[in-house]
């Protein structure tokens, strides 16, 4: 399902601000999974804890911290780049490339930016796959961000001071909407994308997002297409 953008909300915008993970590639993609399993890993091998013990408690510091990581290094000091690098040692040829996305964003008019929860490298490696990485200005990765993660005001706060980012004039792409909140409270359209027809993939229960309607202007389940209408309507 596509929300068909409205021309009148995309005409004046000259920042567009996506998020990476199962943003600009696809949820059907899977890519996250291959980082939960080394997240509950290195859980495991940090605490020398069995696999499900760890997972249980992988999960518990996502839903009480925001991410893992976080959780990790309140509870127990862990040195975040020993972590990034870990869970992010995964094979990207998970990710097909797509020219169409790329040629799409490409076009827009203005600024184009990645702002993750997950590490510049990642991000580079992930969007380089796609064939995209090369249309962006910049990446605001989570240590930009102070190792404060989406949905942190501060976090967004940071991104909008370091690139002279006003509210009105932007977008924002992102897959969970608790992470649009504030983006909308500062002024920007914002686009939530959805799985594949809201297709179940590898998604569990504790992760669902339900959001409040005011938070998402636009919902999508392809990115590429929604983009492609923005520019004929530009037209």
């Amino acid at each position: 399902m596509t929300n068909r953008p409205d021309p009148s909300r995309f005409a004046h915008v000259t920042d567009w601000v996506f998020d990476l993970d199962n943003t600009l590639y696809p949820h059907h993609s899977d890519l996250f999974s291959q980082i939960d399993v080394k997240m509950t890993a290195y859980v495991s091998e940090l605490l020398s804890m069995p696999r499900d013990e760890a997972r249980a408690l992988q999960k518990q510091l996502y839903r009480d911290h925001g991410t893992t990581l976080k959780g990790l290094m309140e509870a127990y000091r862990v040195d975040p780049d020993d972590f990034l690098e870990k869970v992010h040692d995964i094979d990207y040829s998970w990710l097909d490339p797509n020219p169409e996305l790329g040629e799409a964003i490409s076009a827009l008019p203005g600024r184009k930016f990645i702002f993750t929860n997950g590490d510049r490298n990642h991000a580079e490696r992930a969007a380089r796959q796609l064939g995209v990485l090369d249309h962006f200005e910049d990446i605001f990765d989570i240590v930009a961000a102070g190792l404060e993660p989406k949905p942190s005001k501060a976090t967004y706060d940071r991104f909008v001071d370091l690139h002279a980012v006003v509210g009105s004039n932007a977008v924002m792409f992102e897959d969970l909407a608790r992470n649009l909140r504030v983006p909308k409270a500062l002024g920007m359209t914002t686009v939530l994308i959805v799985p594949k027809n809201f297709e179940p993939t590898f998604t569990e229960i504790w992760e669902q997002d339900p959001y409040e309607e005011d938070d998402v202007d636009f919902v999508t389940d392809d990115l590429t297409v929604f983009l492609r209408t923005i520019l004929q309507d530009k037209r």
